[in-house]
């Protein structure tokens, strides 16, 4: 085994983004990007195999996003997400790492459910809150969270920030440490450090390299062709158009409309939705070009929406809201105009955020996330372990069994 060579680096926390340089968190966040100029977040590999191999542009793990939630108060404040972000920084001050974190004092706004553990450990005397959360708040979508600039010592600095992660926790009041939504990479990494590992399931639709959205159609089985027709047509049945808004389309009656959608169902649907409506004029104004609202109107006034982020290869589907409810008009906004917006745009997939197995056969498939956990507490931490062994086997289990309900012809 080859040890990791020694690093020198300064380890420090920040209580906010806005003591951080956009420039140099994103050479850490997303470097390919940052290197070769805005336009670079948006080139598409031509070669879908291959881009695997390519550094991808991750919107939600930018400064733009993560520095317009601070800044519009969806978190810090009352919200029980405070920012302590670990930074590593180099002899000369340059900042080599980054770990997007928070201090939280519940477990909302994650879509890594813990609030079990937290109930049975408060009910044996402990306390689990506060915990420290590395993530994107209220954003299920798969991306790096030991943000690292390229260099020779990366992997050394990852390790470092994972390290870091558990000696925070240990030092101060945090029952545990949650890094949610990582990479595959990362996930092992974490698991070699300490973490236990936990598995997940989302449904995500691949691009099979189809030239139109009725190519995408010929590869499913007949009858659940028929179905996506069917309901495609009932969305619109009643006067409604479908509007794709990006760019200089994001105007603030725009968002003033969206807005309003996402309160109306957020509240049904959560309780308490987590945005702020200056969070959507800050995020629009500084990442117009790499978002997508999917707007539907009828009798000209907007009557329902649902926002993407768009990577280098990827549409992240968000949340949506509606003030009129039509059928099938949440499967036309959310996931068949995802899809073929993915088509024309050449993007090799599109996350449609958490659960859902209505997915499957609208062409969405079983698809494992990961998340990781430090557990400070030694009873706690074996309990939880022989846990997710056994979550774990269910969670590929009922992945393969969803896997064979797939809507693709059999060959």
């Amino acid at each position: 085994m080859i040890a990791e060579p020694m690093i020198e680096v300064t380890l420090r926390v920040a209580k906010s983004l806005s003591e951080v340089a956009a420039e140099a968190w994103d050479a850490c966040a997303n470097p390919a990007a940052c290197a070769q100029g805005n336009g670079a977040a948006h080139l598409v590999p031509a070669n879908f195999q291959d881009s695997e191999l390519a550094e991808q542009y991750n919107p939600f793990i930018s400064h733009e996003f993560l520095s317009s939630l601070e800044s519009s108060q969806s978190v810090g404040g009352r919200s029980g997400w405070q920012p302590l972000h670990l930074l590593a920084e180099d002899a000369k001050g340059t900042l080599v790492g980054a770990v997007p974190c928070y201090v939280k004092s519940h477990s909302r706004g994650e879509y890594v459910f813990d609030h079990g553990w937290a109930e049975a450990y408060e009910r044996a005397g402990g306390n689990y809150y506060p915990k420290l959360q590395v993530s994107v708040p209220f954003t299920p979508a798969t991306g790096r969270r030991l943000l690292v600039r390229p260099g020779p010592q990366a992997d050394a600095v990852r390790g470092a920030l994972a390290d870091s992660l558990i000696d925070i926790c240990r030092r101060s009041d945090a029952s545990s440490a949650h890094v949610t939504f990582p990479t595959r990479a990362e996930w092992d990494l974490l698991g070699s450090r300490g973490f236990l590992k936990r598995t997940h399931q989302q449904f995500h639709w691949e691009n099979a390299g189809y030239d139109s959205f009725d190519a995408f159609l010929a590869a499913l089985a007949s009858r659940k062709r028929k179905t996506i027709r069917r309901e495609r047509e009932d969305a619109l049945s009643a006067g409604v158009s479908v509007h794709w808004l990006t760019g200089s389309d994001l105007t603030e009656s725009v968002w003033d409309a969206f807005f309003e959608f996402y309160m109306e169902t957020g509240s049904r649907k959560w309780g308490r939705p987590y945005l702020t409506r200056p969070f959507y004029s800050m995020v629009g104004e500084k990442m117009r070009d790499r978002i997508l609202l999917v707007m539907a109107k009828r009798n000209g006034r907007w009557i329902a929406g649902a926002i993407n982020f768009i990577g280098s290869r990827t549409l992240f589907g968000r949340h949506w809201g509606a003030v009129e409810h039509h059928p099938f008009l949440h499967f036309e906004l959310c996931y068949y105009q995802a899809i073929q917006y993915a088509i024309e745009h050449r993007l090799a997939r599109v996350e449609a955020g958490a659960q859902g197995e209505h997915k499957i056969s609208r062409g969405y498939l079983p698809t494992t996330t990961y998340s990781a956990h430090y557990i400070v507490d030694p009873g706690l931490r074996r309990a939880i372990e022989d846990f997710l062994k056994h979550e774990r086997a269910y969670v590929a289990a009922a992945g393969a069994e969803l896997a064979d309900a797939a809507p693709f012809r059999k060959e």
